[in-house]
């Protein structure tokens, strides 16, 4: 398909690349070029209340998500630098409560995302990755040094080539249900039928994968709900997320 525009063409061509990252190395110039262009999303107060953590070695990119590439970077919500900033002139700068953190949370990911589309404008694929936050999560902050108070890594983003060029675009749902037009719609019935009967079908690409025909079930949202969306089982206790973010002071633990 043809769109109106490189910009336009760049986005519609993001892609995740799970893993299969080729040797070849992303280049210091090009990884300059995304850092620059990233740091020019928009953010709240022009504070910039993130971090953005480079990862160069392949081993380190692994042991942190687990997942190799060419490069790694972990974009962290951070007020660090900000409340350094203001004790160095003595003032004082507070970043205590879900307030700041969702602010930062939306900082950090139009600074991820922004990164990501200017890697692919430069040919370079990527794959975003929750896999920080998967097993003991003491590690990362361990392995990058990262403060305790104040910073949470929120989302890594790994850099390289992929091996191979997908066979077809991963599919997004547009329609009613995600765009809400001048007030919000929820679903109806046939509305909700016409959107299970998206997911069953394999040329819109939405589907992860077809297991759930193998298994015989009626319908992928049959397997998408009781099989992956429960993987790990059921939670008990405090999160380890929770109790990180508590300790970064963005959560009241009382």
């Amino acid at each position: 398909m043809n769109y109106q525009n490189e910009t336009l063409e760049t986005i519609h061509s993001l892609r995740s690349t799970h893993g299969n990252f080729t040797e070849q190395e992303v280049s210091d110039e090009d990884l300059r070029t995304i850092l620059d262009a990233a740091v020019r999303a928009a953010n709240a107060s022009a504070r910039q209340s993130y971090s953005i953590v480079v990862v160069e070695d392949r081993e380190l990119i692994k042991k942190l998500c687990g997942y190799e590439g060419s490069k790694g970077l972990v974009f962290c919500v951070d007020y660090t630098r900000i409340i350094d900033a203001a004790e160095h002139l003595g003032h004082t700068s507070s970043a205590e409560g879900t307030t700041p953190f969702i602010t930062g949370s939306i900082d950090t990911v139009l600074v991820a995302q922004t990164a990501a589309i200017a890697a692919r404008s430069l040919g370079i694929d990527s794959l975003f990755t929750n896999g920080i936050h998967r097993g003991d999560m003491s590690r990362v902050y361990a392995l990058l040094d990262l403060p305790e108070e104040h910073c949470f890594p929120l989302i890594m983003l790994v850099l390289g080539y992929a091996d191979q060029e997908p066979e077809t675009p991963k599919g997004r749902l547009g329609g009613a249900g995600v765009v809400h037009w001048n007030k919000y719609h929820r679903l109806t019935p046939g509305e909700l039928d016409e959107l299970i009967q998206a997911y069953d079908d394999p040329d819109a690409h939405l589907a992860l994968n077809n297991t759930w025909q193998e298994q015989g079930m009626d319908h992928y949202l049959d397997w998408f709900y009781p099989v992956w969306s429960t993987r790990g089982g059921k939670r008990t206790g405090k999160s380890q997320m929770l109790a990180l973010i508590e300790r970064a002071g963005f959560v009241d633990s009382e």
